[in-house]
């Protein structure tokens, strides 16, 4: 099963069915694209032949939206095809991602022990499978300590790496590259969560070479602009805007709404970094332009993203406006600033608090602000991030104080334990 190089937007029976809401047919449909069996989809989803069966054959009408979200992820699909947002996409339990993680790595492993390990039985399912285990730790990233799926991500590489040795011509050579790209960009996301920004940037570095290997422009431009965000939030926004500019090269006519909005959101957060307020109030109007168009678009085959939406777009906008120092309530209202922070993500969530309570400082609200650091701090802790450790210490680092207040004093003693 390869679904990487599938444009899904050629498929117009695919978004027809999708507008009526036959989410079964799409489902029916891009397994055929695929290539793939009934029992083949069931074992990567972790559910039976039979039950796959049911989901093809139920017409319109309600889904149970945890089979959706894992049938869409094991075949590549947009999930805006089997008609999830955001949220619902994201919205399995732990147990239940854990479950599906473990059905990946079976699915992922049963090609690899099968056949002659001198002549292994080569076709399209090593790849495939081997990206729905990368999708599936993708999914636990939101709430599991990096440092708990570093391990594991770890030796996934090394398993692709294995295999893609052992690819017989340069069509699965290419393949086994856009792979191992994608194992190699989360790669990079872990170590950056756990603050090491030498193995982050190494890692994205060997995630745009091995994009480059595959072929594949549009996850190149992904990888590069990938790493453009990791140099725009680190510090490095001169950097993060050359990136930029390369991930539109690399698509050049096939940049869609979407990309464009996200590659353009990158660059309000790089100018906002580098202070340039007039570069970055242009670059989230371009943003907010084009997500204006996505609905309307054709589906985009954009996997490795949530949604991006007005919620995102929101987000970002708080980022700018920590980074440039400005008051916060001067430019989003408290609903916006709500709905920013209603995502699933606990790790993003956590460091948007930060920048919301950046805010706050700049306003002179300062028990509120701290509060605000405090609950983001926490979540830090909980889940070990480096990343909101240290952000946690930027914004510590922003306010000077001869006589800090109870709140003050409460936060410095939670950062001077954060030891992670």
């Amino acid at each position: 099963m390869e679904t990487q190089d599938i444009d899904w937007a050629s498929f117009g029976d695919l978004k027809d069915a999708a507008r009526t809401r036959d989410f079964g047919f799409v489902i029916h449909r891009a397994r055929k694209i695929a290539g793939v069996t009934q029992g083949q989809l069931g074992t990567a989803c972790g559910l039976s032949q039979a039950a796959i069966s049911r989901l093809e054959n139920h017409g319109v009408g309600a889904y149970n939206m945890d089979t959706l979200a894992k049938a869409a992820t094991a075949l590549g699909l947009p999930f805006g095809l089997v008609g999830l947002a955001n949220q619902q996409a994201n919205g399995t339990s732990s147990v239940e991602r854990r479950k599906f993680l473990g059905a990946a790595i079976v699915a992922a492993a049963e090609p690899i022990s099968m056949g002659s390990a001198a002549t292994p039985e080569w076709d399209n399912s090593q790849a495939a499978t081997l990206r729905i285990a990368t999708s599936s730790f993708r999914r636990l990233d939101s709430t599991v300590a990096s440092r708990d799926l570093s391990e594991a991500v770890q030796s996934h590489l090394r398993l692709i790496q294995t295999v893609a040795r052992e690819a017989p011509d340069d069509s699965h050579r290419s393949r086994m590259a856009s792979v191992g790209s994608e194992a190699a960009s989360f790669a990079a996301w872990l170590a950056w969560d756990m603050a090491d920004h030498g193995s982050a940037r190494r890692w994205y570095g060997s995630s745009v070479k091995a994009a480059y290997s595959s072929g594949n422009p549009l996850l190149t431009a992904y990888q590069t602009g990938s790493l453009a965000s990791f140099e725009a939030e680190t510090g490095n926004p001169h950097v993060a805007l050359r990136l930029v500019t390369q991930a539109r090269h690399q698509l050049g006519p096939a940049l869609s709404p979407l990309a464009s909005a996200w590659l353009s959101a990158i660059e309000a957060v790089a100018h906002a970094t580098a202070r340039q307020q007039r570069a970055c109030e242009r670059a989230l109007k371009a943003s907010e332009q084009n997500a204006a168009l996505i609905p309307d678009a054709d589906p985009v085959a954009w996997p490795w993203i949530f949604a991006f939406d007005e919620r995102k777009i929101t987000a970002c906008r708080i980022t700018c406006t920590a980074r440039l120092g400005q008051p916060l309530h001067t430019r989003l209202s408290e609903p916006e600033v709500a709905t920013a922070l209603s995502g699933s993500h606990d790790k993003q969530r956590a460091l948007l608090t930060l920048d919301v309570a950046t805010g706050y400082i700049t306003t002179k609200e300062i028990d509120t602000a701290f509060a605000l650091a405090k609950r983001a701090l926490c979540e830090g802790i909980r889940l070990r991030s480096g990343k909101i450790a240290e952000r946690a210490r930027q914004f510590r680092r922003a306010y000077v104080s001869p006589r800090p207040s109870t709140v003050v004093r409460e936060f410095d003693d939670q950062l001077h334990t954060a030891y992670l």
